[in-house]
This record gives C-alpha cells, sequence and structure tokens, in this order.
C-alpha cells in the first residue's frame, strides 16, 4: 500500500500519515524526535520527559518548554504538543500561556483532546498553526463542528483504544467509517491499531491516516520502564479488565482492587479520581512499579510481541520493507 503523498502527509508536512498519540507521561524528547526521523509525527504529552509530580502549574510549562527545545535539538522534522480541552473554560490562563511557550518555541502542530473550542483554535491559526483534533467521544456533531471552526485533522476513536475510553461502545470498525462520511477533511483511526494488518484495515475504512498509541509504548526508545514493556509483550486481551467505567488496565494488585470496586454496584468511590490519587500511569507504566497503579492498554494487545525500535515499528506498521 502507498503512503507517501498522501492527502495528510501533505496537510501534516511529515512523510508517512502516522501520529503517535500524547501520551501524557509516556513521551519525551528522544521518543518524539525518534517518531518524527521515522517519518510520523512526534506528539509531546502534558508530563513528558519527567518522573516526578510538578509542584505547581508553572513548573508544568518550564518544563514542557524545557522538553520541546530538546526535541528540537534532535530533530528538524515536524512535532507536535498535546492541548486539552476537558475544561469548562479551554482557554483559561493556563492554557494561554500553554499555547505561548508553543509559538514562542516555534511548534505549529497541535493535538487537541476534547471539546473543540473558537478561540483555542482561532489563536492556533492566528499562528499558522496546524490542528489535529481527537474528541474523546466522537459524535457526528462533533466531527462537524471541529471541521467547521478550522480543524485540520479529525481522528476517530474506537472503543479498542487505551487511555481514557469513549463513553460509547462503538468498535473502531463502526466509528471510522461513519466519520470518514460525515466530513470532507482527512479523519485518522485511533482504537486497537497494533501490527499492519490494523493499518491496513483503517485505511480500508476510509481513514487517511492512523494515530497511535498502545503499540508505540513497547518500543525502545519509549521512556515506559522496561519492565511495563515486558508485561503488555506477556499480556493479552484476557488480562485486561475495567478499573474504571473509563479505564481499563492489564491486571496488576492495583487494578484487581480497582476492578472489583467497578464490578461492585454498592461502591460509591469515584474510581477515576481514585487512579488519579494512585498517580495515573505513571507509577506503574513510567517507574515500573506494577503494583501501585494500572498499564492502560488497548484491547488489541495480544499482537503486541517484541520491543523494536521506533524506526522498525514505522516500517512494520506501514509495510515499507515490502516495497
Amino acid at each position: 500500500m502507498e503512503y507517501k503523498n498522501s492527502r495528510l502527509s501533505a496537510i501534516l508536512k511529515i512523510q508517512y500519515p502516522l501520529i503517535q498519540a500524547p501520551m501524557s507521561w509516556i513521551t519525551n524528547a528522544d521518543f518524539v524526535a525518534a517518531v518524527s526521523e521515522a517519518g510520523g509525527l512526534g506528539v509531546l504529552g502534558p508530563h513528558a520527559g519527567h518522573h516526578t509530580p510538578p509542584k505547581d502549574p508553572q513548573e508544568i510549562l518550564d518544563r514542557i518548554r524545557l522538553e520541546i527545545r530538546k526535541v528540537k535539538s534532535l530533530t528538524d522534522k515536524p512535532f507536535g504538543l498535546n492541548l486539552l480541552l476537558l475544561k469548562n473554560d479551554p482557554l483559561d490562563d493556563f492554557t494561554k500561556a500553554w499555547l505561548n511557550i508553543a509559538f514562542e518555541e516555534g511548534v505549529t502542530h497541535f493535538v487537541s483532546v476534547g471539546n473543540a473550542d473558537n478561540r483555542v483554535f482561532n489563536l492556533i491559526k492566528e499562528h499558522d498553526g496546524i490542528i489535529i483534533h481527537r474528541p474523546l467521544t466522537a459524535s457526528i456533531t462533533n466531527m462537524r463542528e471541529a471541521e467547521s471552526l478550522g480543524a485540520d485533522v479529525l481522528v476517530a476513536t474506537g472503543y479498542d483504544e487505551g487511555g481514557m475510553i469513549p463513553t460509547r461502545a462503538i468498535g473502531t470498525f463502526t466509528i471510522v467509517p461513519t466519520m470518514v462520511d460525515a466530513v470532507d477533511i482527512p479523519i485518522m483511526a485511533t482504537g486497537g491499531i497494533n501490527d499492519r494488518r490494523g493499518v491496513k484495515a483503517a485505511f480500508a475504512l476510509g481513514a487517511e491516516g492512523v494515530y497511535i498509541g498502545t503499540r508505540f509504548i513497547v518500543t525502545k526508545e519509549n521512556p515506559a520502564s522496561e519492565i511495563t514493556k515486558k508485561k503488555i509483550v506477556e499480556s493479552g486481551c484476557d488480562d485486561i479488565e475495567f478499573v474504571s467505567p473509563k479505564q481499563r488496565s492489564i491486571r496488576t494488585q492495583a487494578a484487581d482492587i480497582l476492578g472489583s470496586l467497578y464490578l461492585n454496584k454498592e461502591n460509591t468511590l469515584d474510581l477515576d479520581t481514585e487512579i488519579s490519587r494512585l498517580g495515573g500511569v505513571r507509577p506503574a507504566m513510567l517507574e515500573g512499579k506494577l503494583d501501585e497503579g494500572i498499564i492502560s492498554v488497548n484491547t488489541g494487545i495480544d499482537v503486541i510481541r517484541s520491543i523494536p525500535t521506533v524506526k522498525e515499528l514505522v516500517i512494520d506498521l506501514l509495510g515499507l520493507n515490502e516495497e
């Protein structure tokens, strides 16, 4: 299959129509630069490059500026920055500061997650930015709204994904063609895509690109703990459980406790808040303390059986070794 010179690649100014998902703590400059150097679009997550919780919002801002500069020292290819639009006021003081740092440092690609906002989008466009927008739960209404507000590319998320899963149990095979038919701008597929077959299937459904998180975690350059990578390689879909209405995890001691609470109809504890209190994905996935947190992955991990370099993975996913 030919992936070069696609409409999406032209919009994003990258070699191949592939984006690495911005996985909060599980990204850093070396990893993101490796994805961009391999021809995709690497994306920095909110806590990229760090292992310790920030003491305040200013530290988050200072950290991301440094990580952006590190990426720029490693590649001259485009890379992106995650932008969370989940608050009641998407353009609050923190988001303004976050965007200003990006503009000052010359970042042009933004992966926005949440609710499309005209003020945020307009500000990005004023700085000649490119917007890749992913609603947490895709619908025809919110995808068309994002398109009308200026998004350049949209991401259709299937229920198969890792991280915060959509609120509707609609799989990748259903959501992708629905959204392709609903809008005119390119759609990227995400959710359970871990090998070449998944990539080919996404394009067969009408997607013009793939947006991949879980599979990129299990690469040599990714900052996830080696213990965690090995755990993912050794696990399958039967080892995954719900730990909240919105999150899944490979079974760990903490995940089993959360999973039991999820199944307990008398439980009144907000499990997503409890996961955040435990440190989210940081303890188990970044630090390798498997029993202290969750390992968030998509449901297709049975096919992940190796730990390649980022470049090797991109070649394999896109079938470039067949050319």
